[in-house]
């Protein structure tokens, strides 16, 4: 038996935050049932121009064990459609700007009419209230207005945008963990309630020592600016320093890079404050030594010497780590129009109930009929659906 295994969740969410969400759910046996506008479906389904059209790997990689179902839910028989379903749901998630749910329809007073046990979840980029509430939620924004984005090793470097989805991701994590918080709460009571994460807090809770010390202190902490640790080009590529976590890490440090002297005997370099106020002379010794040799010698010599350090890596190289595969993070899954899939396993490994693929990830609209069947809607009510457009 899975964790989440007869839990029913009617998922509304696209793009990454929120399927990031729901696609958990549905590895630890919850019945996800993806809710889909016809013709498109999710927007990652589009976000890329790629040879399998609207199941391209942006949208398997966040959607298996997912049933897809294309409905209108602007028309009355959609929104019929859409209640019958909440009459047996357990929960509602959707990451839509603050205030669309309820202008479908759908808001948590009225699925609540429906059932009292429902856990409505809610994802947006700001919250429900407040001066941004209005303002459509994206990862690259949450980076701008929460401080990540001017967060940076040396003010004299531009500002850039972090390349992986940070926002989407954390917050979707955050998304999942309020549901179960929910789904825990009803087992105690009896009684569903309204999860609701945003973006911008997400990112402001990341940020939550660096915010602790600028609340208490006005100081700004950057631990990209650390005096010991850098990322430094070597004759083959590069190496990643973290000089910390240990009673002296500068004479260490000197001794792994064969510097010739413990630097941390000088008066000026005889403190961490020292060392912080003087980084850029500490930062230009060790470039230098780097330079000298490549990255496989070095971190020999660092790891000899407990200095934290590693390879910077591509993805591609990443991926295809004996790490990577003794953790079996890479599964494969089949799809009748993508083929073998490769993707990413979850991360959480629970031994008694691990993850599972139990569904490739959807065609667009392609569980319509099994879904509202198993809802108790007849096959003559299916077919005027499909017939009058509600469902396609």
């Amino acid at each position: 038996m899975k964790p989440l295994e007869g839990i029913t969740v009617l998922d509304f969410t696209q793009v990454y935050m929120g399927p990031s969400c729901t696609q958990l759910l549905g590895d630890y046996g919850a019945d996800v049932i993806k809710i889909e506008r016809p013709g498109t479906g999710d927007l990652s389904r589009t976000s890329i121009p790629d040879r399998d059209g609207l199941d391209n790997p942006i949208f398997l990689a966040i959607n298996r064990n997912k049933r897809s179902i294309s409905i209108d839910t602007r028309r009355e028989e959609g929104k019929e459609v859409i209640y019958r379903l909440v009459e047996d749901a357990d929960v509602v998630v959707s990451n839509f700007r603050s205030g669309v749910m309820e202008r479908l329809g759908f808001g948590y007073e009225r699925l609540r009419e429906i059932n009292p046990r429902i856990i409505w979840a809610s994802g947006t980029g700001f919250g429900s209230e407040g001066p941004y509430s209005h303002k459509g939620g994206q990862d690259v924004i949450a980076q701008a207005f929460s401080g990540v984005m001017w967060r940076r090793e040396s003010p004299d470097l531009p500002l850039s945008v972090y390349p992986t989805t940070l926002a989407d991701y954390t917050t979707g994590m955050h998304l999942m963990q309020g549901i179960l918080l929910a789904l825990r709460t009803r087992d105690l009571t009896g009684e569903g309630q309204k999860v609701e994460v945003a973006m911008y807090d997400s990112m402001l809770h990341m940020q939550m020592q660096e915010a602790c010390m600028q609340l208490n202190r006005g100081y700004e902490i950057n631990w990209a600016a650390m005096p010991l640790s850098g990322v430094f080009t070597t004759t083959d590529g590069a190496v990643c320093m973290v000089g910390a976590f240990k009673e002296n890490p500068l004479r260490d440090v000197c001794e792994a890079l064969e510097i010739g002297e413990d630097l941390s005997r000088r008066p000026e370099f005889s403190t961490q404050e020292k060392q912080l106020a003087r980084r850029p002379e500490l930062q230009a010794i060790f470039r230098e030594r780097f330079a000298t040799n490549t990255t496989e010698y070095w971190i020999k010599r660092l790891e000899a010497k407990d200095i934290l350090c590693a390879p910077v890596r591509s993805l591609e190289q990443a991926l295809a780590d004996e790490q990577t595969a003794v953790n079996k993070m890479i599964t494969e899954v089949r799809h009748p129009v993508a083929g073998t899939v490769k993707m990413l396993s979850a991360p959480i490994r629970l031994s008694a109930t691990p993850f599972e693929i139990r569904h490739a990830p959807p065609r667009l609209g392609e569980h319509n009929a099994e879904v509202l069947a198993e809802h108790g809607f007849s096959a003559e009510q299916i077919e005027a659906l499909t017939q009058a457009g509600v469902l396609r």
